[in-house]
């Protein structure tokens, strides 16, 4: 098991992190963590040429999801290209 590198957490129901890298730069994929989820999906569905393939939806407050998202542009240093 490896460490978590949380970016954002609100009260341990949701949650942004990267594991835990020695590198300068932390490439791992972004890992949105939702506890007890009111709403979510697990859908499977066919493309047009035939191929299965499964989807996730969970639902997560507007305001929640934007606390998370600014976490992220701070932490890939991303607010200039935004303005702020």
């Amino acid at each position: 098991m490896s460490a978590k590198e949380w970016i954002y957490q609100n009260n341990e129901l949701f949650g942004l992190y990267q594991d835990i890298t020695f590198d300068k730069d932390n490439d791992n994929p972004a890992v949105i963590e939702i506890t007890n989820p009111i709403d979510f999906k697990i859908i499977y569905e066919s493309n047009t040429e035939g191929k299965s393939f499964g989807k996730l939806e969970a639902e997560i407050p507007a305001d929640v999801f934007d606390k998370i998202a600014i976490a992220w542009c701070k932490k890939r240093k991303l607010q200039d290209i935004f303005g702020g």
